[in-house]
């Protein structure tokens, strides 16, 4: 009798302790549900108040995939951001190493160069560097949004730098006590204990480039073969603008993958979060 009367007042205590944790929690996943909702709807219930499906739709799904070569434009979007997060991790990584454990004159002032092209908006660069991949017969493709992540990102380098910060140098030390040079360091020691940072930084990276909109239609948008599925639903939604359940089955499908991935990687996201910045 005495378990039976404690746990509704455990459960109360947790409502109540956790009580804003909640209504955010709420907030965030109420549109999320009523995408789901919509998405199983007929097209005349979606301009009703109701809230609930009358009958279930699965065949919205199939319909989307019928009106709209989905699979590819999601293949594009697969494409741009894999890439554009390894090129990104191949040349961040390094860079950030450099700014965080070797001394060399000028460290400081780039740095501050790197913070200072974090500030810097995009559109400022946009006319000169349409122009020069204008120049390289590169419009129309992804490759000007891929390719200059061999080059390193100002965010990601700033992120891996703080990360790395918090590595103890002893651990450095004895690596080139034994013979191993500053690359075998890297590779040997630093990459390893730099896990969850490279893991959260590749996740910001990941999700920047599937959810980018203005890049693909800066570049992309005079040749649909290219385009990712951001482009592609905006596409759809102007199309399909009275068909609300379609809309939102497409944009339930577009959303399912980088909701699965955050999962499957939520530790190791978290503790980089919480462990970058630590140090200054």
């Amino acid at each position: 009798m005495n378990t039976q009367r404690t746990q509704p007042k455990r459960f109360l205590v947790f409502v109540a302790r956790h009580a804003i944790a909640i209504a955010l929690a709420f907030m965030f996943l109420a549109p999320v549900l009523f995408l789901l909702l919509t998405s199983f709807m007929t097209s005349d219930q979606t301009f009703t108040s109701d809230l609930w499906p009358h009958s279930w739709h699965p065949e919205n799904y199939a319909a989307v995939f019928a009106k709209t070569p989905l699979l590819k434009y999601l293949g594009n979007t697969v494409l741009y951001a894999c890439l554009s997060t390894g090129f990104m991790l191949l040349s961040s990584i390094p860079a950030a190493y450099g700014l965080a454990k070797l001394r060399w004159r000028g460290r400081g002032l780039t740095m501050t160069l790197i913070i200072c092209m974090m500030m810097l908006p995009a559109q400022v660069t946009t006319v000169p560097l349409y122009m020069l991949w204008a120049s390289a017969h590169l419009t129309g493709t992804l490759w000007p949004l891929i390719l200059p992540m061999l080059c390193g990102d100002a965010f990601s380098i700033f992120l891996l730098r703080q990360f790395l910060v918090t590595i103890p140098d002893d651990y450095l030390d004895a690596a080139r006590m034994d013979g191993c040079g500053e690359w075998r360091t890297l590779l040997r020691v630093v990459l390893p204990m730099a896990r969850p940072g490279i893991a959260a930084t590749a996740m910001f990276s990941f999700f920047f480039a599937w959810n980018d909109y203005y890049g693909p239609l800066l570049y992309t948008s005079e040749n649909d073969d290219h385009w990712t599925i951001s482009l592609a639903l905006a596409s759809f939604r102007s199309l399909h603008h009275v068909e609300w359940h379609l809309v939102s089955a497409a944009t339930l499908i577009t959303m399912v993958p980088v909701i699965t991935l955050f999962f499957l990687a939520q530790k190791a996201f978290v503790q980089g979060v919480t462990l970058t910045g630590v140090k200054g």
